[in-house]
């Protein structure tokens, strides 16, 4: 979200650049993963359940999987995901990886880098079934039949703590869409936010207000 030039009249920063992530895959798959397969992973900090819950999988896939192994990894894997998708992006990192001059090596690095950890790499696909995408695409498609207006997004409703937030460094908010609320700073620049919360004016006032 960008103007690139002052407009009349306009609350808004023309040079304030602020990324929301609402379809960051990882952690959806995560979410995904902990519900549909019925884990519990033990965590200090870990987030709440999906507002949208996918079925279970079959009792006897569950039964056949290594679910005490996956639960043991899984807050882990949450973290991990969690502090990527709340990284300032590189802004040299695309031109970096098609630079014809790099070997494989550094390319698959930069790879790594720029799509994050997964939970296919560090535990395997097994868990990951087709009914995580299309659970997946069910989301974007509801978001997609109630589209909002520029001047109707919760960062404009909000633009009274928007605005000093991104003062003292806010340029990503990534959104989940779970109940309640669970706001977290992530790193230097980043900022979790429920869906729920994203989308009550006074709640994400007071959440962009705890940036500091």
């Amino acid at each position: 979200m960008r103007s690139s030039i002052p407009l009349p009249g306009s609350r808004w920063p023309h040079d304030m650049v602020i990324t929301v992530q609402d379809d960051t895959q990882e952690l959806l798959n995560l979410l995904w993963l902990r519900e549909a397969w019925q884990l519990l992973p033990d965590g200090a900090d870990l987030p709440p359940a999906l507002s949208s819950p996918p079925a279970p999988v079959d009792g006897s896939l569950r039964a056949a999987a290594p679910i005490a192994s996956w639960q043991a990894a899984w807050p882990g894997s949450w973290a991990a995901a969690l502090k990527h998708a709340g990284r300032a992006p590189d802004p040299h990192l695309l031109d970096r990886l098609h630079d014809p001059g790099i070997g494989l090596e550094e390319r698959a690095s930069l790879l790594r880098e720029l799509i994050g950890p997964s939970w296919r790499d560090d535990v395997g696909p097994e868990a990951l079934t087709p009914a995580a995408e299309q659970w997946r695409n069910a989301l974007l498609d509801r978001r997609l039949q109630a589209p909002r207006a520029l001047d109707e997004q919760p960062e404009h409703a909000a633009i009274d703590a928007l605005v000093p937030a991104w003062r003292s460094g806010l340029t990503t908010i990534v959104e989940i869409p779970c109940t309640g609320e669970f706001t977290r700073r992530i790193g230097e620049h980043g900022l979790l936010v429920t869906a729920e919360t994203r989308a009550d004016r006074e709640r994400y006032g007071a959440a962009l207000a705890g940036f500091r």
